[in-house]
C-alpha cells in the first residue's frame, strides 16, 4: 500500500484549539505555519522571549478541558475564532494585549483549582512546540488503529496534537525512521526523534474529560509511552492532502 498524508492539522494557540488544513507549505528549518505560534503562559512561568519548555504554560496536561477546544484562524488579520462545547464561541487577535483580558475570562473555566492561572499570551519568532528545535509531527493512522484495537475503543487523532497524519505504513514502523530523511509530497523531512507523550492524549477530545489510560496501554502493550515523531524540514514545498509518503 503506498503510504499517503491523509490530514494536516495545526494548533495556532499552543494546546488551546486544533484545526484541519486542505494544504500548507512547508519552509525549510521551521515548524509548520502558526502551529503553536503563540502559546499561553501561566502565572508562574519563567520565560526569556524565545522558545520555552512546556511546563511554562497552560496546557491540556493539567487542564484536560483544553482538549475540547477547536480553533479557525484568518492568516490575514492573525485572528483566531475558539469554539469549546461548554463555551460561547470566541473571536480575538492574540497579538493585542487589548484583547487579552477576554481571552483569559473566556478560558478561566475550564482550569482546574489548584493550577497556576494563564497570565498572558506569547509568541516567540518559531512555534512554540514541545520540542527544543523547530519541528513538525507527523503520526501514523495504523499505529492509532492498532492502538485503539489493543484498547478496545476507537481513538481519535485530535488526541495527539499532530501535525502531519500517515496512512499505509506499517504500525510502528515510523519509529525504524529515526535519522532517516523522508519525502513527503515535494517535501523533504529528516526524522529526528521519538514524540514521548503527556497526559493530555488522556483527554477525550470532543468533551475534554479524562476517559482514556493512554499512557497506561502504550507503556503496557509496547513498553513505552512514545507516540509519533518528530522531524525537521531540509526542503520546503506545498502539502496537500493525498501526497504520497516515500521513506
Amino acid at each position: 500500500m503506498t503510504a499517503r498524508l491523509r490530514h494536516i492539522c495545526r494548533h495556532p494557540i499552543k494546546a488551546h484549539g486544533r484545526e484541519e488544513l486542505a494544504s500548507v507549505l512547508l519552509s525549510p528549518g521551521a515548524c509548520l505555519p502558526w502551529d503553536r505560534h503563540w502559546a499561553v503562559a501561566h502565572e508562574g512561568a519563567r520565560l526569556d522571549g524565545g522558545w520555552a519548555p512546556c511546563q511554562n504554560f497552560t496546557r491540556g496536561a493539567k487542564a484536560p478541558g483544553l482538549m475540547a477546544i477547536t480553533a479557525a484562524l484568518d492568516e490575514t488579520t492573525a485572528c483566531v475564532r475558539l469554539s469549546h462545547p461548554d463555551l460561547p464561541p470566541l473571536a480575538f487577535r492574540p497579538d493585542d494585549p487589548a484583547e487579552t483580558a477576554r481571552f483569559l475570562d473566556w478560558v478561566a473555566p475550564l482550569m482546574p483549582e489548584g493550577r497556576a492561572r494563564p497570565a498572558r499570551i506569547v509568541s516567540a519568532g518559531r512555534g512554540m512546540t514541545d520540542s527544543a528545535f523547530p519541528s513538525v509531527s507527523i503520526l501514523s493512522l495504523s499505529s492509532l488503529t492498532d492502538l485503539s484495537v489493543r484498547m478496545g475503543r476507537s481513538l481519535s487523532i485530535h488526541r495527539w496534537r499532530g501535525n502531519l497524519w500517515v496512512e499505509g505504513w506499517e504500525p510502528w514502523a515510523e519509529f525504524d525512521l529515526i535519522g532517516r530523511e523522508i519525502r513527503v509530497g515535494p517535501t523533504l523531512l529528516r526524522v529526528e526523534e521519538r514524540i514521548t507523550r503527556c497526559r493530555a492524549t488522556m483527554a477525550d477530545p470532543g468533551t475534554g474529560v479524562v476517559d482514556a489510560d493512554t499512557l497506561g496501554a502504550l507503556e503496557t502493550h509496547y513498553g513505552h509511552r512514545d507516540f509519533g515523531i518528530y522531524a525537521t524540514v531540509l526542503e520546503g514545498g506545498p502539502l496537500t492532502i493525498g501526497d504520497e509518503v516515500r521513506s
